[in-house]
């Protein structure tokens, strides 16, 4: 019997040697804000310029549409200077596992708006554009508003179509893969209506799930980093871009501040 608990016993120690390692490892979390030292910006459109001039302004949200003009609101700064609608990510880990198993990137058209207005997107994944829209006042549109999202690989002034697909019928779907050749050099996916110009979005390319797009007062949180000293990236399309660098302790939290600039 004592032969037998001492072989349990030395059993047990040899698992919890073999476990320790697995939980030792879970990461840590970092945590900041993105301002940005510019000013908000913003682009009016005129709805007569573009089909569908009646639907287009009862988007729900007011502030996008005023009187007979939309407004693409670019670049949106808090009084704190908090930025809103960044993207941050971890730049220097490429995690195969995760790029493998990416879902995809999911945009829906709706009141002819492309929502989100930022994400990220993995290159060669599936990108998912769904249209929403039909207009029953528009004998032309009962089926469908047209939109014709058009994508694009941009690197500076520089940039490449990578699809452009027409949706003709509410419920009509795209799934095309994120052909990107420069993400490593800082590129960007940019989608745009070829229909109704206002109609954007923009997205950054990642290799790894540590990313977070900032809430409105640029604040964001992104849990579970593998410890140790990394590149993070804060990324807005029209604000601009910055790198710095963050030291994640095991199991703790380290604060970013990252101030954008064009």
């Amino acid at each position: 019997m004592k032969k037998g608990v001492m072989t349990v016993v030395f059993g047990l120690v040899a698992v919890a040697l073999v476990a320790a390692p697995l939980t030792s490892y879970a990461g840590g979390t970092v945590t900041g804000k993105v301002t940005s030292a510019g000013k908000s910006e913003s682009k009016e459109f005129s709805f007569a310029k573009f089909p569908n001039p009646k639907f287009c302004p009862k988007i729900p949200k007011k502030e996008l549409s005023q009187g007979d003009k939309r407004i693409l609101n670019s670049i949106e700064v808090g009084k704190d200077g908090g930025l809103k609608a960044a993207v941050v990510a971890i730049s220097d880990i490429e995690d195969k596992a995760f790029m493998d198993g990416y879902k995809g990137t999911d945009v829906v058209a709706e009141f002819c708006e492309f929502q989100p207005y930022t994400g990220v997107v993995v290159k060669q994944k599936n990108f998912h554009v769904e249209n929403h829209d039909s207009d029953p006042d528009d004998p032309k549109s009962v089926k469908g508003v047209l939109h014709n999202p058009h994508s694009f690989e941009v690197m500076g002034s520089s940039s490449t179509t990578i699809f452009n697909i027409g949706l003709a019928e509410k419920g009509s779907k795209l799934d095309k893969p994120a052909v990107l050749r420069k993400d490593k050099q800082g590129s960007m996916m940019r989608l745009q209506c070829d229909q109704h110009e206002f109609m954007q979005s923009f997205f950054l390319p990642v290799s790894n799930p540590h990313y977070a797009v900032v809430g409105d007062d640029g604040s964001f949180e992104i849990k579970d980093v593998p410890a140790g000293k990394h590149k993070i990236v804060a990324w807005h399309p029209f604000a601009g871009r910055v790198e710095a660098d963050v030291d994640v302790p095991e199991g703790g939290k380290v604060e970013a501040k990252l101030q954008v600039k064009k």
